[in-house]
């Protein structure tokens, strides 16, 4: 059975275009007091179907460079291309999934939100809008909830909403922002197997951030590890799926893995 690798420092060199190219991205922001560098020269690139997760410890710039691929965020120095268009700004072709709970509207039923990004970026009439939510609202096993209200649902399934919504935009990348870490632990790992099977279903490519090792092994086929603030690449690990069905060998991967990113700092993950 093939190993996973890791390359350290070796970012991965499509054989075809990348759908996505990050390339010696910088990002800083301000505080009231501070000038704070999130990452410093990260170079990645993503490709069509690829569940890729940024992986690191807190602090280490993932989320921001996750607002960047969305469009939210400038690079201070680098580029960040979809398809060969540098990204300028929010777009349909990205949607992101958060951690908060909060991100439905809460006086729309599941249906109207999953909608509610069809009829009004996308401006398709109500009918062909509903046809399209009601169908990932049934990818994610919601179909009874359709006419329910964020309010009455539990995290899983207001993450499951969320989830619904953002692919029914068929965007080119899902952006997921630790969307199941607020999830008590059986929540979490249902809703795990559950992206794998949606994933299963219709191939989309999602960018997954995460601190959890063994989460990240369990969702991905590709793992960018980013060093402590600020974040670096520390190395790319690759085929991470010919790994997760042998336990012993995902726990010798996640041992891997955990060394190279907190062992020299004594961090703990």
């Amino acid at each position: 059975m093939l190993q996973a690798n890791i390359a350290a420092n070796a970012p991965m060199t499509e054989k075809t275009t990348p759908l996505l190219n990050v390339d010696k991205v910088t990002l800083r922001y301000k505080t009231p007091n501070l000038l704070i560098t999130a990452t410093e020269n990260v170079s990645f690139s993503v490709a069509q179907s690829d569940r890729f997760v940024l992986l690191g410890p807190s602090g280490c710039g993932k989320s921001t460079l996750l607002k960047a691929i969305g469009g939210y965020m400038t690079p201070t120095t680098g580029r960040i291309e979809i398809k060969g268009q540098s990204v300028k700004k929010p777009g349909a072709d990205r949607m992101m999934v958060f951690q908060e709970f909060d991100q439905l509207l809460p006086w729309k039923t599941v249906l109207e939100n999953v909608m509610f990004p069809l009829t009004t970026a996308r401006r398709l009439p109500r009918s062909e809008a509903e046809a399209i939510a009601r169908d990932y609202i049934e990818k994610v096993k919601l179909t009874r909830a359709v006419d329910t209200y964020p309010h009455m649902l539990s995290g899983g399934m207001k993450q499951r909403v969320a989830i619904a919504r953002g692919m029914a935009m068929q965007p080119d990348i899902l952006l997921m922002d630790e969307p199941f870490a607020a999830l008590d632990a059986l929540t979490r790992r249902q809703m795990q197997d559950e992206l794998l099977q949606l994933w299963e279903d219709t191939r989309f490519t999602v960018i997954f951030v995460t601190h959890s090792i063994a989460e990240a092994i369990k969702i991905s086929n590709r793992i960018l590890l980013l060093s402590p603030h600020p974040g670096r690449v520390k190395a790319e690990v690759r085929d991470v799926e010919t790994v997760r069905d042998d336990p012993a060998a995902a726990a010798k991967l996640e041992q891997e893995i955990h060394h190279m990113l907190f062992a020299e700092q004594g961090h703990r993950e």
